[in-house]
């Protein structure tokens, strides 16, 4: 069920209705109606995975338990390490299982070897990125002794499964989840209002921006070999705004959505194409995903407190490592291998948290120190996003060769040239919207708070442009991973 579908503008308001007008004077009944609409949710995509989901929730809230009443440290780490191993065992099978084996056999190619080992023809189960890091930051939170086991089976399970977060994030905490799930929730008529308000947006981004630039994205990348290098500048460009737009406007619905029913998830996205250098874009790309690497990963490495070297080494596992998470191919590594190298200098020059505030903030424009770092940052961006959206490294070496090709100075070739520059057009308008609002939480938060008419008459074009924009309901980029 994609949040940009007809059946979940069904789904949400009678789940809401039921939460609030059905359920509300009971917690525990709240919670049960949360689940299992969170799991009919996932269902929806693919029932057979349901069970994996569920066994997958068990185990670690079974492995949770044992740790905790584990009289000796050796049986603690015992069913620590259980967990661990099965859940990465899955996450392997599923999403790594095929890579490894068809990456052997084309090393041992290279030797002269022919090895005769079959690959699986296997569905990737949507969201199992992520309700596994879920389930492994709790797992992981117990072991270290952090936080207490969760009794409860319904919450715990909803604290993995709910459902505005399942498929694509953000990847949440026991520790700021849980307690919100357990804790009796008051319908907030504000919140409520923004949740709809960071929903709408949120669609915005993804039907308006994300779904318009992946048709010319796709055109360009497609057919690559064929084009010149302007126009392949072009499509990295669009695609940087689909990637954006899609992931962002996910989390965006996800967040809203969360409020609408009482909760607060994790904030995602805190405009990332505003950063005036790499590390600050990776405080506001996908916020949570990198969080959970630096608590889980680069501090228990040693973080930066081993020396240059150390910090080196850990910044470079950090970002193979996410580039892996993306996905099971070479280029994600060679993206993650990329920014690794990007941020490397205000690491080794410990400039690295030179920019922990907002851009200009309180000022209708950056100083122009501030455009051309935004330009730079924003163009390493873009280059980096070519391996991510490249079908394979050959594919990207070519598309990359041809933009620093002599043709990168021809005109662009434009396979329907008003509708292209229409939605350049758009992506200029969603840029000055993004700055207007990039102290708020989103862009819209705080639109016109003064003046009524024009906040509706801003929501009206907003609703407008998503009905014009909207045809086949497009799935999410992150479903992937």
């Amino acid at each position: 069920m994609l949040f940009n579908s007809v059946n979940f503008a069904i789904f949400l308001p009678i789940v809401f209705i039921l939460y609030w007008f059905v359920t509300n004077r009971n917690l525990k009944a709240q919670n049960i109606l949360l689940l299992l609409a969170s799991y009919f949710f996932y269902a929806c995509w693919d029932y057979r995975f349901l069970f994996l989901l569920i066994f997958s929730t068990f185990l670690d809230y079974f492995t949770g338990l044992r740790m905790e009443r584990s009289k000796s440290q050796k049986f603690k780490k015992m069913w620590f390490w259980i967990s661990i191993v099965v859940n990465l065992g899955f996450l392997g099978l599923f999403k790594y299982y095929n890579f490894f084996i068809t990456s052997f056999v084309d090393v041992l190619s290279n030797f002269g070897l022919n090895a005769n080992l079959g690959t699986l023809q296997i569905i990737l189960p949507v969201g199992i990125s992520f309700y596994t890091f879920h389930g492994l930051s709790y797992v992981i939170d117990i072991y270290k002794s952090r936080i207490k086991a969760e009794a409860n089976y319904i919450d715990y399970a909803v604290f993995v499964s709910f459902f505005p977060l399942l498929v694509a994030g953000p990847i949440e905490r026991a520790t700021h989840l849980l307690p919100q799930i357990k804790k009796k929730r008051v319908f907030n008529y504000v919140q409520a209002v923004d949740g709809l308000r960071q929903i709408l947006w949120g669609l915005f981004k993804k039907i308006v921006i994300a779904d318009s630039c992946a048709e010319f994205a796709n055109q360009i990348f497609n057919n690559s070999d064929n084009l010149n290098g302007s126009t392949l500048v072009l499509g990295a460009i669009f695609f940087t705004f689909q990637i954006y737009g899609d992931f962002s406007g996910y989390s965006d619905i996800a967040l809203g959505t969360g409020r609408l029913f009482g909760i607060d998830l994790l904030k995602n996205f805190s405009f990332p194409y505003f950063s005036r250098d790499i590390a600050e874009f990776w405080r506001r790309w996908h916020i949570s995903l990198s969080t959970w690497f630096r608590d889980y990963l680069y501090i228990p490495l040693g973080g930066s407190k081993g020396g240059m070297w150390v910090k080196i080494r850990n910044t470079l596992i950090i970002f193979l490592v996410s580039g892996f998470w993306h996905g099971a191919n070479w280029t994600f590594i060679a993206w993650g291998l990329l920014n690794a190298l990007y941020i490397m200098p205000s690491i080794i020059f410990n400039t690295n948290r030179n920019n922990l505030d907002i851009v200009a903030k309180g000022k209708y424009f950056p100083s122009f120190k501030e455009l051309c770092q935004m330009i730079l940052t924003f163009s390493l961006t873009v280059f980096a996003w070519i391996f991510f959206r490249a079908s394979d490294l050959q594919h990207a070496l070519r598309y990359i060769t041809k933009i620093f090709s002599k043709s990168v100075f021809e005109i662009p070739i434009y396979f329907n040239r008003f509708a292209s520059l229409i939605v350049l057009f758009v992506i200029g308008i969603f840029l000055i919207i993004e700055w207007q609002g990039r102290e708020n939480n989103f862009a819209i938060e705080r639109i016109f708070t003064k003046n009524l008419l024009l906040r509706w008459l801003s929501y009206i074009l907003i609703i407008l442009a998503i009905i014009v924009s909207f045809g086949k309901a497009e799935s999410f980029v992150y479903f992937q991973f």
